[in-house]
């Protein structure tokens, strides 16, 4: 990481065009981003960098995919899939056969296996052979399903992530950031609560061979309850951590670790670091008002201002008693009919120097249509004599 540090200034300017450029191209397309940055930072500085810049873990993609699948009832727990000859021995691009590598549920060719054996050999063993059943079932081939990824991503907001295959294996433009993999977790939490305890899982026996879950968290007791870990050559040992305590979530990323005991240690540091310095501030809860907004010549003169959903900041306990400053924009009076399923209001949240923390879409709390006939006349009136629409 330090070097990473000291050649960062060098070309900070270049960097920056360099992530501009790449997000102009994924908001049109829809996709590709990581074709940008991944070869203009391997020029830049080093194909490590660029590595341990776009984390390769892959495999909560796939599983993000199939729990879709299932909530969609396109498959289910128990439907059987059958083993292809290329899911058991990957082929080259020649169709040359190649023995099999990395991680494997030791699928036999031919068989047919259920969907939640083939989640747990992905969850629990890290599967390779299993992804790439799935894969296949799901989308016809492994570069179509790959596909359907990069479009998923797209819609979850995954800004920094190309996918070309379903199992993670190291591919030159495959690849994933570790906000990116943040991001991606949280969503499997929010969308699949239901599927989540397969990732607690410690062991899995299949055609007889039992693994072990590699996963350090789910064996400390820090609450922890997930994800994934991954490695390869270049990026080293990594690991997607989520850990619950008192009824909160803390998700953690980790890349880069060189070896499976080191990376146990820094998950366990850094899990129990934030839960310690770290704390949940509810400003708002769901569908509480925060401001309101003048109408103009609508059946109200006023519109009450909601969030639709929670709004919580993490702050550090240091910067617990810091004041926060709420601002509401919006372009007014509001002019009706409003529906309440549509956005006429940011709620900005800032800190004590300025700086924009986050912010939020506001709705109105009802509907609102246009004042009647002697409505509008009034309010026309109260323009032309105050200057302002009725109150």
């Amino acid at each position: 990481m330090e070097n990473i540090l000291n050649i960062l200034p060098n070309n900070f300017i270049l960097l920056m065009l360099t992530i501009l450029f790449a997000g102009f191209v994924r908001g049109f397309l829809g996709f590709g981003s990581g074709l940008i940055i991944m070869p203009i930072l391997s020029f830049l500085y080093s194909p490590i960098f660029a590595i341990v810049f776009s984390i390769i873990i892959e495999i909560p993609s796939t599983i993000y995919l199939t729990f879709e699948a299932i909530k969609q009832e396109r498959i289910n727990l128990d439907t059987e899939l059958v083993v292809s000859e290329n899911a058991w021995r990957k082929k080259d691009k020649n169709g040359k056969s190649l023995p099999p590598s990395g991680s494997s549920m030791f699928l036999e060719p031919l068989t047919k296996v259920t969907v939640e054996d083939l989640l747990k050999g992905i969850i629990v063993q890290s599967g390779n052979d299993a992804c790439i059943v799935i894969a296949e079932a799901l989308n016809g081939s492994e570069e179509a399903f790959a596909n359907k990824m990069n479009e998923k991503g797209s819609e979850l907001g995954l800004k920094n992530s190309n996918f070309t295959n379903s199992t993670g294996w190291p591919e030159k433009m495959h690849l994933m950031s570790s906000l990116d993999l943040a991001l991606l977790a949280s969503k499997l939490y929010e969308d699949f609560p239901e599927y989540m305890h397969y990732f607690s899982q410690k062991k899995f026996t299949y055609n007889g061979i039992a693994q072990s879950n590699r996963n350090p968290v789910i064996y400390q007791d820090i609450g922890g309850d997930g994800l994934k870990t991954g490695y390869t050559k270049d990026s080293g040992h990594g690991v997607v951590a989520s850990a619950i305590q008192n009824g909160r979530r803390l998700v953690l990323v980790l890349n880069g670790i060189e070896g499976t005991k080191l990376r146990a240690i820094e998950a366990e540091r850094i899990i129990n670091w934030g839960f310690r310095e770290f704390e949940n501030i509810v400003l708002y809860e769901r569908n509480e008002i925060v401001d309101s907004a003048n109408i103009w010549l609508g059946s109200s003169p006023t519109v009450p201002l909601i969030v639709k959903d929670k709004v919580m900041l993490t702050l550090s306990k240091a910067d617990r008693g810091k004041d926060l400053k709420a601002i509401v924009k919006y372009v007014g009076p509001l002019i009706p009919p409003l529906n309440v399923d549509f956005s006429v209001a940011k709620l900005i949240i800032k800190n004590n120097k300025g700086e924009r923390v986050n912010e939020y879409n506001l709705f109105p709390e009802y509907e609102v249509n246009k004042a009647g006939p002697i409505g509008r006349l009034f309010g026309s009136l109260s323009y032309l004599i105050w200057g302002n629409p009725i109150q």
